[in-house]
């Protein structure tokens, strides 16, 4: 049955189970780029509050991405512990319920406490819907739609710093949190067109006991480690961008927010454009050729003059961070059985999470010592190509380990 033993005979997941589980991914978007418009107006609304600035900025905006990042594998351990669906279904409903909590509060420790509750919602919803993906599909359809949340979760992005700014110019602070009320229909959708996906069938329980698969911590350590790496290099341009535009002469923070939604375009484009060369390369060819194109528009990002080179160079480093992104989540799920596939997807989403925090202090580092921060995007370049020589050099021995002992097989003793 493609790849899965459902629960429910004879439905075989398809294209709307597959835009089904997409849609979730929006969520977790909208946790942080929908409030980024109407930052100043909570400034001046809750400015009579001690420490105001600092309760927006680490309370209500990136509370929910801490809250992935040590969640997520708490997430996925239930996850397989209990099963996906009813826990996904649920903390969509409940993510919309506190989401929009901020409308009807005017205490701003209460409205960080609702931000904690979007956030745990956050770490299950990402955690269990990639999970999904992975139990209803296998082989190139398994990749095509992981890869497709990336592309998603991008495109969402840009609209949503549309809508959040519009709706807050409309009725002020208030009026973004009214979209989290559509996770109420994301929840709708999951009811009627998912079921729950059942392990493999196993004769006995003793059985059972003897096949449970081990977590391959030292080949998750590994995934991860890579993602950490690649994770930092994808919100750098995101979180450092604004003060990169500033430093080539461009202050007006609407002509920002175009210009790095132009470049943020380049993730979706190279997620399409991951889509077209995975059946063809390996995941070291990948990570290689996408650790390259980093590298090229960080270089790129730190030696421009002009606002238009650096566009260039930051839309070209996006694209090759649209192809990674995908290559490593799959790589991840695909050595996963479906006993453990929860524990590493949220693994995996957790250690994603923290490259955001880590963006920050990295880049602030390299800058300091770098005398700014754009020769501090050439260091991330460099980095970026030290990356790549190190897949190159994976295959390589990969390749040699494997004629070896394909010679070993064909000569006798």
């Amino acid at each position: 049955m493609a790849g899965i033993d459902t629960e429910v005979p004879g439905r075989i997941p398809g294209k709307v189970q597959g835009f089904t589980l997409l849609l979730p991914c929006t969520l977790s978007t909208m946790g942080i780029v929908l409030l980024v418009p109407i930052v100043p107006q909570m400034y001046a609304h809750f400015s009579a509050v001690p420490n105001a600035d600092y309760l927006i900025q680490g309370g209500v905006l990136t509370m929910p991405a801490l809250c992935i990042a040590l969640f997520s594998t708490f997430a996925g351990w239930i996850a397989d512990a209990v099963g996906r669906r009813r826990l996904l279904i649920g903390a969509v409903i409940v993510y919309s319920v506190v989401g929009i909590a901020p409308i009807f509060l005017d205490d701003l420790y209460a409205i960080i406490l609702s931000r904690i509750g979007v956030g745990l919602c956050e770490a299950a919803i990402l955690t269990l819907s990639t999970t999904m993906i992975g139990d209803y599909f296998s082989g190139h359809e398994r990749e095509k739609w992981l890869a497709s949340q990336t592309a998603v979760a991008s495109i969402s992005a840009v609209l949503l710093i549309m809508v959040g700014g519009w709706l807050g110019s409309l009725y002020g602070w208030r009026g973004p949190f009214a979209v989290y009320a559509s996770g109420f229909l994301f929840a709708v959708a999951l009811i009627a067109f998912t079921w729950e996906v059942g392990r493999a069938p196993i004769a006995t329980s003793v059985t059972r006991s003897k096949v449970a698969p081990a977590f391959p911590w030292l080949r998750m350590a590994g995934v991860c480690g890579v993602t950490l790496l690649a994770s930092v290099m994808f919100y750098s341009m995101q979180t450092q961008g604004g003060f990169a535009w500033n430093i080539l002469g461009i202050s007006d923070p609407a002509r920002i927010g175009v210009l790095t939604s132009i470049a943020s375009l380049g993730v979706p484009l190279g997620t399409f454009i991951f889509r077209g060369a995975t059946k063809r390369l390996s995941t070291s060819h990948l990570l290689a050729i996408e650790f390259l194109i980093i590298a090229t528009g960080f270089i790129g990002m730190g030696n421009a003059h002009d606002y238009r080179l650096y566009l260039l160079a930051a839309s070209l480093n996006q694209i090759g961070c649209g192809m990674i992104l995908p290559t490593l989540l799959i790589w991840a799920i695909r050595g996963l059985p479906f006993e453990i596939r929860g524990r590493g997807t949220g693994l995996w989403t957790a250690v994603f999470s923290i490259g955001q925090f880590g963006s920050g202090i990295t880049m602030t580092y390299f800058a300091k010592i770098m005398g700014g921060l754009l020769p501090a995007f050439s260091v991330l370049g460099v980095i970026s190509l030290l990356a790549g020589a190190l897949a190159v050099l994976a295959h390589v021995q990969t390749r040699f380990y494997q004629a070896k002992q394909m010679h070993s097989k064909e000569v006798p003793p």
